[in-house]
Formats: structure tokens, sequence, C-alpha cells
């Protein structure tokens, strides 16, 4: 069996809260409509944003005139409910911090919009080797490419790179390729999991 040199994690829902929820709440009070006639119009318009395909700018536009509202006044209202919504999980990245400390390649597969990716290079986490951003890529997961081209960008085998996702069809998606994959449930659980994968015997974190 090949050696795991590389540890690929999710964001949102591993090392982050899930901020879906509280980021589709915000966004619907400021533009003053019921949270599911706004996640039904999300849906129409969210994938090309999510892949980069679309600017904030434009979604908006999109989203504002089939909602029938004025666009809204803040220059990155997605922006502004990521932030509000931002909630880190230390230990998971005190777990990360450690494996690049043990030598191991550490990568972030992540479907995030364009400001949440800002964000993330604002809060400067230098332990990454590779991330890997969705609207950066224009391939999200489980599109086959934006694990490939992760793979590539950590220059290992897809057999020497595991990955931590709290989304089965995601891993689904790492599988496919040749990812090992290990699912989030909690992250105490998943550190111990994790541990036993690579054998890891330290106490820390």
């Amino acid at each position: 069996m090949n050696i795991i040199k590389a540890v690929i994690f999710d964001w949102g829902g591993v090392l982050i809260d899930n901020p879906a929820h509280s980021l589709a709440s915000y966004c619907s009070e400021a533009l003053r409509v019921p949270p599911d006639r706004f996640a039904q119009v999300r849906e129409t318009h969210y994938p090309a944003f999510l892949k980069g395909l679309i600017s904030e700018k434009e979604f908006w536009r999109r989203m504002c005139g089939d909602l029938q509202v004025p666009p809204p006044s803040t220059p990155s209202l997605w922006g502004d409910a990521f932030r509000k919504a931002y909630a880190p999980r230390k230990n998971m990245f005190d777990l990360v911090a450690f494996l690049k400390g043990r030598g191991y390649r550490i990568a972030l597969i992540s479907n995030p919009e364009e400001p949440a990716a800002k964000y993330f290079h604002e809060c400067n986490y230098p332990m990454f080797d590779v991330l890997t951003f969705s609207c950066r890529e224009q391939t999200a997961k489980p599109e086959r490419e934006i694990y490939e081209l992760t793979l590539r960008r950590l220059d290992v085998a897809p057999a020497e790179a595991l990955m931590i996702d709290d989304r089965e069809d995601f891993l689904d998606g790492a599988w496919e390729v040749g990812i090992r994959a290990l699912l989030f449930t909690t992250a105490e659980d998943t550190i111990q999991s994790l541990k036993a994968c690579l054998r890891v015997t330290d106490n820390n974190p």
C-alpha cells in the first residue's frame, strides 16, 4: 500500500462551521426577501458564481432581477455575510499545523465563492502547500478535474493522498480518482480516525 504523503482538507464543514445557513439568512434579510424564496432563486444562479463564471456583481444583478428587489448597497454583500458566518474550528486548524510539522503536504479543496476565497487569503494561514478553489478553477467538487488538479499541484499520486470532507458525494469524487477518503463527523472523532490512518501516535494536537 502506498504511504500517505499528502492530506487534503475541505474548508466549510471541516475546518470551519458550515457557513451556508447563516450566509443565506444574512443575505435574504439584507435583501428583505423570504429565506425560501431567496434559496429558490439562488439555485438558478449560484453554480456559475461558485465556479467563477460570473462576478459577484453579476450574480446579484441576476438574483435581484428575479427577486424584483434593488441590488445590495454594500460592495460585497456575500463577503459581508461570509465574514459574519465565519467560525473556525481551532482544533482542526491545529491538526493541519501538526501534520504540516510532521512533513505531510497539505492542500485545501473547497467550493467557495470569490469573496470567501479572498477572505481565506486575508486570514493568512501558513500551513497550506496547495489551495484549490472552485471559483478560481471553473470546476467544483465532485467533478474529477478539481481533484486531479490538486494532485498535480501536490506532486503526489492519487493513492498517496487522503482527503477529509463532510459530504459523502465529494468523497465519492475523491475515491473515483484514487484518493483515499475520510468522512468528517466530529472534530474529535475525525482527528483520532486520521491519526489511525496515518499511524500517528503523538498525543498532539
